[in-house]
């Protein structure tokens, strides 16, 4: 089931000269390739590499690639985890490898990039109403019979611009498109089930699109929980099963049936084995994106796996390495790293390890809080416990919110645990 991607292109990855656009990254490295500076497995600490770097952690990579592999197979779920999480098409043809239908975008420009790489099947989740993407995508279709593409309907109004702009475009596929619904108070999506058949009844009236499923985002429900996230997915399984009865996916090879961001998927697992057989397979869908590199805060705390009985757990993969660049007085250290450098918008990032820099030895961070960020700087609380902290160590910091972290950083080390750095992750933001 997984789609395969254009490994040529993500192969010529190596071929990239770098320069001063990479921060983090050695300064000796300039006019050396992606791969040659790879092949040189130099070390994170001692290798030349520039404070503050982030890095990649191999293995919990490798793990939490794999346990998703596991858990989506193990519940007859199909994959397309979200791309807008990593950018990196890298790691798209890992998780391609690991089974993965396909890879989930928000936006046409995302989905370009994909493209650009040789995703052969992306779920749009939003809709789209810009005529020019729409161009975009009917040149794709045309130009691809293997291209698969699902996107978003959630108005009649939005309906009308995708047929009006695929008509000019004189698109010769129709677009695949799912009903997304929505929930009060939430963001997109349409908010009642008579709403959703006027909808569904707006895209049959068209030859421009073809109505494949619904979808939608469950962790937007306001004060969402698991009954409420529960109540929702019933509905949108119920609404499946009664476009199906009314004969509005006649015609249609595969039903699209899809939800699941990175904090529900179990409740998603569980509701989506209640659906029962409709007139052609069902595609049941999940699309969690921050699971590949998982974090030290906001995923942390709201993982799926805290509620999972006899299930593995994810792992952080994500560290920023920082060094104390002033200690002013006892009480407060300041890291060279900050705002430009990792994200804030769901949480601080957590002080985790020191490496001294007189010896290399590591220690746990014990008694050091980031407090808040400035622009390039990080104000460290330090606890009489922590005093011996001192201006040159380096200390590495657990995040929260990878999606906000990977935009920050166009190149990425990935290193073994003991800091040997192995290749090299690209992002396109």
């Amino acid at each position: 089931m997984a789609a395969a991607i254009a490994t040529d292109a993500v192969a010529r990855l190596a071929q990239e000269r770098l320069d001063h656009r990479f921060k983090g990254l050695p300064p000796d490295a300039d006019g050396r390739t992606v791969g040659e500076l790879a092949a040189e497995r130099r070390s994170l600490f001692t290798g030349g590499f520039t404070t503050p770097v982030l890095a990649l952690g191999a293995e919990a990579l490798d793990h939490n690639l794999a346990l998703m592999e596991r858990y989506s197979a193990g519940h007859d779920l199909a994959f397309a985890p979200h791309g807008k999480t990593t950018m990196a098409p890298r790691l798209f043809e890992r998780q391609l490898e690991h089974g993965a239908w396909g890879i989930t975008a928000a936006t046409p420009a995302q989905a370009r990039v994909y493209r650009a790489f040789g995703v052969r099947r992306i779920f749009l989740a939003n809709e789209v109403v810009d005529a020019a993407a729409l161009r975009w995508i009917a040149a794709e279709l045309a130009a691809d019979p293997d291209f698969r593409l699902v996107t978003y309907v959630d108005s009649v109004r939005g309906v009308e611009l995708m047929d009006a702009a695929l008509r000019e475009a004189g698109a010769g596929r129709p677009v695949d498109v799912v009903v997304e619904l929505g929930a009060d108070g939430a963001r997109t999506g349409v908010r009642d089930e008579t709403e959703c058949e006027r909808v569904a009844d707006a895209v049959a009236a068209t030859g421009t699109l073809r109505l494949v499923g619904l979808a939608g985002y469950e962790a937007e429900i306001p004060d969402a929980d698991g009954e409420l996230v529960r109540a929702w997915l019933l509905r949108l399984t119920g609404l499946a099963v009664a476009f199906d009865k009314a004969g509005r996916f006649d015609g249609v090879e595969e039903i699209v049936v899809s939800a699941g961001g990175s904090a529900w998927f179990d409740a998603v697992a569980e509701v989506f084995a209640q659906l029962p057989p409709l007139s052609a397979p069902v595609l049941k869908l999940l699309r969690s994106g921050a699971y590949v590199t998982h974090d030290d805060g906001q995923y942390r705390n709201k993982t799926p796996f805290n509620r999972l009985t006899g299930e593995d757990a994810l792992q952080p993969a994500l560290r920023l390495w920082t060094q104390v660049v002033s200690r002013p007085e006892p009480g407060m250290a300041y890291l060279n790293a900050g705002k430009r450098d990792v994200s804030y918008d769901l949480g601080l990032p957590e002080p985790q390890v020191v490496r001294s820099a007189r010896d290399g030895s590591v220690r746990p961070a014990t008694g050091l809080t980031v407090t808040r960020l400035a622009d390039q700087h990080a104000f460290v609380a330090v606890t009489e416990e922590a005093q011996a902290l001192e201006v040159g160590d380096w200390v590495g910091l657990g995040v929260s919110h990878p999606c906000t972290v990977f935009e920050k950083w166009p190149l990425i080390p990935l290193a073994t645990a003991d800091g040997t750095v192995t290749e090299y992750v690209r992002t396109f933001f």
